[in-house]
């Protein structure tokens, strides 16, 4: 009786904030923050994933949690290696591997700004965590696919990704990035401009996640009719003591104000990069936005305004570059005479 041959394929979306996995046949299967918890010293693991997400700033001083990925790329590679492990683990039944002759192929989508040092780095973590063969793709390109955008239509097409490290600004045509730019910035810093200010105008401390619930609930890039607010906790930065804060949607707006208008400017350079032709298709297509900032109220109303093209958010956004990433191989079944053009060599 002959073994079973067969491969398994998975997509990985290796975000600073939350990672996500795409198994080919079931859909996503992870969707847990990039946390690590491990002891001090020993780095004994803890908690990974959601549970280590609510240690951040509780733990005792022989436990620290720690986010692996900073910017979009790696920091500790031996935290990223565990972390990929066990979400593979999580998803992979342990005795499938060894009961059948099955290949695991993963796809990693990453910023188009990482250095080959950091890009090796992401495809050693997934070979270490037990994959046969590792393609690394552009966040914006996975994105693009997740979206459903015709990638390898004569014309061009932007996506405007927003993740939590970083924002990548791509003019896709033809299977392949015509312009590309990146920055490391994302909501990330959009949280942190939100500490700052509460720290600078109220002196109160607040914590990173304190400053992600304001942005999700009351958080917008432009004004609105309907002013909302928000009762925080914190810390007196005088006197040290808990304290309560009401803050409301124009504070938050004013805070928030440096990183969304640097993310502005970087569609702008990018539209000044793009050849008049496909420039032209853009502005009758419009910039489709993903990721976790294009979720932020009012900031697709602001591009549109600030670009003169029109803006769409993508129908997941939060999902589209683990969905590109998961649908990759699909792509090269289904188009074997069209080529993906990944932007790095391998």
């Amino acid at each position: 009786m002959g073994l079973f041959n067969f491969n398994i394929d998975l997509g990985i979306d290796l975000g600073t904030c939350n990672t996500l996995v795409y198994l080919r046949g079931k859909g996503i299967v992870v969707d847990e923050p990039s946390v690590v918890a491990a002891e001090r010293g020993t780095k004994q693991i803890r908690a990974i994933g959601a549970e280590a997400k609510q240690m951040l700033s509780r733990t005792p001083g022989a436990v620290t949690a720690i986010r692996p990925l900073h910017d979009g790329v790696i920091s500790d590679i031996e935290m990223t290696q565990k972390m990929i492990s066990y979400f593979i683990k999580k998803v992979i039944p342990n005795n499938l591997m060894s009961r059948y002759f099955t290949r695991l192929r993963v796809v990693v989508g990453v910023p188009s700004c990482i250095t080959g040092v950091e890009r090796r780095a992401v495809r050693d973590s997934a070979m270490m965590a037990g994959a046969q063969r590792v393609e690394i793709i552009t966040e914006s390109l996975a994105a693009a696919l997740g979206a459903n955008i015709p990638i390898f239509d004569p014309a061009g097409h932007m996506i405007c990704d927003i993740g939590g490290g970083t924002t990548e600004i791509s003019v896709i045509s033809l299977g392949g990035t015509v312009v590309t730019n990146a920055i490391r910035l994302g909501g990330d810093e959009l949280d942190e401009a939100i500490i700052k200010h509460a720290r600078t105008v109220h002196n109160m401390i607040i914590g990173e996640q304190t400053a992600e619930e304001l942005k999700i609930r009351i958080g917008n890039a432009s004004p609105d009719q309907k002013i909302e607010s928000m009762e925080i906790k914190g810390t007196d930065a005088i006197t040290g003591l808990p304290r309560r804060l009401e803050i409301d949607s124009v504070e938050v707006r004013e805070a928030i104000q440096g990183p969304v208008w640097a993310i502005i400017e970087e569609v702008k350079r990018t539209l000044s990069q793009t050849p008049p032709e496909l420039a032209a298709d853009i502005l009758e297509r419009g910039i489709v936005m993903t990721g976790g900032g294009a979720n932020l109220k009012g900031l697709a109303k602001l591009l549109a305004k600030e670009t003169g093209v029109p803006v769409i958010c993508a129908e997941n956004p939060l999902l589209c570059v683990v969905l590109g990433a998961g649908k990759y191989f699909e792509y090269l079944s289904a188009n074997d005479a069209k080529k993906i053009y990944k932007d790095f060599d391998d």
